[in-house]
């Protein structure tokens, strides 16, 4: 397997992981912990298609726009994912801080968290099938 190969399959994998967590947080009701799981599988599976199609390193970045401009995907997303990807962004960062998690836990119904975790699989797909 070449070095893009396995540094795709790297990313790949911890997207994939991320997933299956993001999963479980869910069935246990840590609702703060799937909006930051999510944004982790997307961050990840955007990396995988950094290193699909560039020989540089992915950006060391959270930013799923920053990312995915990078990548040269997000002009070829659906406008549906590029805003579910606005949603996604802040998750990351307020997830990590106390001074938003207690606002950002309240707007995390099981409702919205289901509904996150039904886009990161459509967009995490999506991606996937551009490699």
């Amino acid at each position: 397997m070449s070095l893009t190969m396995d540094k795709v399959k790297y990313w790949s994998d911890l997207s994939e992981y991320d997933y299956d967590t993001a999963l479980a947080m869910m069935q246990t009701g840590r609702y703060l912990y799937v909006g930051f799981m999510c944004h982790q599988t997307i961050e990840k599976i955007l990396k995988a298609y950094f290193n699909a199609f560039n020989d540089e390193p992915a950006p060391f970045t959270h930013s799923l726009t920053y990312l995915s401009k990078k990548a040269n995907i997000y002009e070829l997303l659906p406008s549906e994912l590029k805003d579910f990807i606005d949603i996604l962004e802040p998750l990351n960062i307020e997830a990590r801080y106390p001074s938003h998690k207690e606002k950002l836990l309240k707007s995390l119904t099981k409702e919205r968290c289901q509904s996150i975790l039904d886009n990161t699989k459509n967009l995490k797909s999506w991606i996937i099938e551009k490699l």
